[in-house]
């Protein structure tokens, strides 16, 4: 059979077997190694199999990924993320859609110790829902400010799935994790003017809260240093070059550690925070392993070479095109979760991208953004299931009538991304 036949036969099986509930890693490792036994022969296909997991994995910079994880999980399990939470209420709360409000600042602090966007929904489902509802806030509205938030975590550093997209494309991990800084600021403001303007119209879908006086503000402080000087290790690290991202994962890591031990974290606690830490690493990296076969296995079809040069040479501006690649994603994200969307488009999408002349950094941050559409979009909103799936008591569909106005509000921030990339490149040029 003719090698690229076959590439496209590769890429409709993986799109078949995911579309059946087979896991990503499964599906994309099998397919790969099918095809590689076809073209190669089965000696080869299976040497290539065996040695990518190590050859793949055991890389430095690699292990920054389960130390952005443990930051999460250990901040999570040590209540660090409740008292952020608390701090951005007394701040925050009065406000129109105070308690919305302080949501997303909350969720923006863990996003930056954690990196992984379902669970922080997760986490403020149980956290900041009955507290909206306690207060008389509308449900539909509530759930959408939780699932809604939960994105943020894809963006603002440290980001596992920037980690993975660059692991995948061999870009630069730091500039990632810079570059996602400031789409992750933007998405905040426009989450928050969302909210002001749903409660402007409607005040009765979030009550006000009682006021707070500036000593009793003052007095929260100190719950949002320890989110803070992990940030600011981080990011001042890599921006500055004193470390690299690794470097800085392992001392903001190692921060956490203490921090959590501070609280008094019990020993079931931490034994469960680096129990999640170890399945969420192994989950992400077995995706990993199975896309690279599958990857592998396209190379040797030359397929991807010859769809670049097929776009590349399209007789159309090149901003039609990147429009395609946008609406592509975003109805995959009906359907597919981000992770699996990422893995599967990459090897050809990607290509085609950077021949057309886009920044890959840049390109990294659009595609983060519109992964994250794709998990508040019905009818697979990844994160609008974890909430349904936590409080089953709250109809699903209820959950994406509040996701609804956000979704107008993502629309805004993706033009933004398109239409002014220096935004998203700026800091990452200033360590060139």
């Amino acid at each position: 059979m003719d090698p690229v036949t076959l590439g496209y036969i590769g890429i409709a099986l993986v799109i078949t077997l995911i579309v059946l509930g087979v896991p990503v890693a499964f599906a994309t490792a099998f397919t790969g190694i099918c095809g590689l036994i076809m073209i190669r022969g089965f000696d080869v296909a299976v040497g290539l199999a065996g040695i990518i997991p190590y050859s793949e994995s055991a890389h430095y910079s690699l292990s920054v990924l389960p130390l952005f994880i443990a930051i999460g999980f250990l901040a999570m399990h040590a209540g660090i993320t409740t008292s952020a939470y608390n701090a951005a209420r007394v701040w925050v709360g009065r406000a129109p859609g105070g308690l919305a409000t302080a949501t997303i600042f909350a969720s923006a602090g863990f996003a930056a110790v954690s990196g992984a966007s379902t669970a922080s929904t997760a986490v403020f489902t149980r956290l900041a829902l009955p507290e909206m509802e306690k207060r008389g806030y509308d449900q539909a509205l509530a759930t959408g400010v939780v699932a809604v938030g939960g994105t943020l975590a894809a963006l603002i550093p440290p980001s596992a799935i920037l980690v993975i997209y660059g692991i995948l494309v061999e870009e630069s991990i730091g500039a990632l994790l810079l570059a996602g800084f400031v789409p992750g600021l933007i998405s905040i403001v426009v989450y928050l003017l969302v909210i002001t303007i749903v409660v402007t119209v409607k005040p009765s879908l979030a009550p006000r809260l009682e006021r707070t006086t500036m000593m009793e503000k003052i007095k929260t402080i100190p719950q949002l240093a320890g989110i803070m000087l992990v940030v600011g290790v981080i990011l001042v690290g890599i921006y500055f070059g004193i470390m690299t991202p690794t470097e800085s994962a392992a001392v903001a890591t190692a921060i956490m550690f203490v921090m959590a031990l501070a609280k008094k974290i019990s020993f079931a606690d931490l034994r469960l925070g680096l129990l999640d830490t170890v399945k969420t690493t192994v989950m992400i990296f077995m995706v990993i392993w199975g896309v690279l076969v599958f990857v592998r296995f396209l190379a040797f079809t030359g397929l991807p070479g010859i769809i670049t040069d097929s776009v590349v040479g399209l007789d159309v501006p090149r901003w039609v095109i990147l429009l395609a690649v946008v609406i592509l994603y975003l109805l995959m994200g009906m359907v597919l979760d981000g992770m699996g969307m990422m893995m599967l488009t990459l090897p050809v999408v990607y290509p085609a991208i950077v021949g057309l002349g886009y920044d890959p950094i840049w390109f990294g941050v659009l595609l983060v953004k519109l992964i994250e559409v794709g998990v508040v979009t019905p009818p697979v909103g990844l994160n609008c299931y974890v909430v349904n799936g936590i409080r089953p008591d709250i109809p699903l569909d209820k959950v994406f009538k509040g996701v609804a106005p956000f979704l107008v509000g993502e629309i805004v921030i993706i033009a933004i991304i398109i239409l002014f990339p220096d935004l998203i490149l700026f800091l990452p040029n200033m360590i060139k």
